[in-house]
C-alpha cells in the first residue's frame, strides 16, 4: 500500500511534465521467487521511459531492499519479463546509471 502511495506522489508532482497514468496491474512470472515473488507489478505509459525505470528500480531497491547480487539479478529479470524488447535498452541504461552512481 505504501509503494501505492509513493506511486500517486510522483504522478501528481510529475504530472504537469508527463501525460503517463497508471492503468492497470500486471503479473510476474510463476518463476519470481525471493524477495520480489510479492510485489505488485504497475503498467504505466511514460514519455521519458528512461526516468521512469530509473526511479522505479530506485523505488524498489529503496522499499523491498538488495541485499546481494543475486537478489539484484532477480530485479533485473523482473523488469525485462515485464516489458517488451523496445525496452530493454532503456532498463539496461537505468540499471547501469544507479550502479554507476
Amino acid at each position: 500500500m505504501e509503494a501505492k502511495k509513493l506511486t500517486e506522489k510522483r504522478m501528481k508532482k510529475h504530472s504537469r511534465h508527463y501525460t503517463a497514468t497508471l492503468s492497470f496491474s500486471a503479473s510476474l512470472p510463476n518463476d519470481v521467487q525471493g524477495v520480489y515473488a510479492d510485489s505488485i507489478c504497475a503498467v504505466k505509459y511514460t514519455m521519458d521511459p528512461f526516468v521512469d525505470l530509473r526511479e522505479s528500480i530506485l523505488e524498489m531497491i529503496k522499499n523491498v531492499g538488495v541485499r546481494n547480487w543475486e537478489e539484484m539479478e532477480e530485479l533485473i529479470y523482473c523488469y525485462v519479463v515485464l516489458n517488451s524488447s523496445e525496452i530493454h535498452g532503456f532498463i539496461v541504461q537505468a540499471f547501469l546509471s544507479l550502479c554507476c552512481s
